[in-house]
């Protein structure tokens, strides 16, 4: 009988692939706020509501909701919802499985780069290195305190957490909008172009979270970037050069950002280096190790 995987976050685009992943090795279910289909269970974290159903014989739960970061001005409103929508499914997990007394196998939860601060440095940053100090900061520390409970208070055999960089996938997200300004003549670096991106090709994030799934040795924090360290302005050239275009425009300038953006315009003009050393040294190999690899698959599809 296969295990049985829990998701959140049934509508985007990480879960979406994920599942397909993992379909033949594990029953999926997902919570959500959308019923459509029999492997779907109602929940709505804002308001406390859970189908226990969902999690009758689960053995383990992957956590990837998430108010999505940069497609809404920063509103007060709206960084209160970027936060809670990430703690508050958390919680209502942990709860609802201590009412019951039941203990999962593991809880494994996406994070983000963020975590170490939104700044341009030289300093390569490890999962070791210390929390930074805004706000995409902060919602990472309260997610993975959110997921480390589940250890503390026995919920959980073990957690996993992943600290994602930009994830990228053809027909959603980042890569797409930045390759239809390439194909549009209007792509360009932003800002100084210098600021590093930390990325990662989606197949290989959805490979590394089967791995920590498979493998019940790996436990606490894994970087989830690719080995290579690029800037926002190699990333505009990789894409251009893969669909056999050029980079003309100079730098839209920061302010121009600030302008438009407000304070979220931080994630696009500000980026360090992040290491995928320690996931590496578990024996996980990437498919797309190299920016030009993972544009000439994207484009290929």
């Amino acid at each position: 009988m296969k295990k049985i995987v829990l998701i959140t976050g049934a509508n985007g685009m990480l879960a979406k692939a994920l599942a397909t992943h993992l379909a033949s090795d594990y029953e999926i279910r997902f919570l959500s706020r959308s019923i459509s289909k029999p492997n779907e269970f109602f929940w709505n974290p804002s308001e406390n509501i859970i189908d226990s159903k969902a999690l009758v014989g689960v053995d383990h739960i992957i956590h990837l909701a998430g108010a999505t970061i940069g497609n809404k001005l920063w509103t007060n409103k709206r960084k209160n919802l970027i936060l809670s929508s990430r703690v508050d499914g958390a919680h209502l997990i942990r709860k609802e499985l201590s009412k019951t007394k039941q203990q999962i196998e593991s809880f494994i939860s996406i994070s983000g780069v963020g975590f170490y601060g939104t700044l341009t440095s030289e300093e390569k940053f490890d999962e070791l290195s210390p929390l930074g100090n805004d706000f995409l900061a902060q919602v990472c520390q309260e997610w993975e305190q959110a997921t480390q409970a589940f250890e503390t208070e026995h919920i959980a055999k073990r957690t996993v957490i992943i600290r994602s960089g930009v994830i990228l996938e053809k027909n959603e997200g980042v890569y797409k909008s930045l390759s239809q300004l390439v194909k549009s003549g209007f792509g360009s670096a932003v800002g100084s172009g210098k600021q590093y991106m930390p990325w990662i090709h989606i197949q290989d994030l959805v490979r590394m979270f089967k791995f920590v799934l498979d493998d019940t040795n790996q436990q606490g924090i894994f970087n989830g970037v690719a080995p290579q360290q690029i800037t926002n302005l190699q990333m505009m050239q990789a894409i251009a050069k893969g669909l056999h275009k050029s980079i003309r425009l100079p730098n839209v300038p920061k302010f121009v950002l600030q302008l438009m953006f407000g304070e979220m315009s931080i994630v696009i003009l500000e980026g360090s280096q992040v290491s995928a050393e320690k996931i590496v040294n578990t024996g996980f190999k990437f498919d797309y190790d190299s920016i030009d690899k993972a544009v000439n698959n994207l484009n290929s599809k």
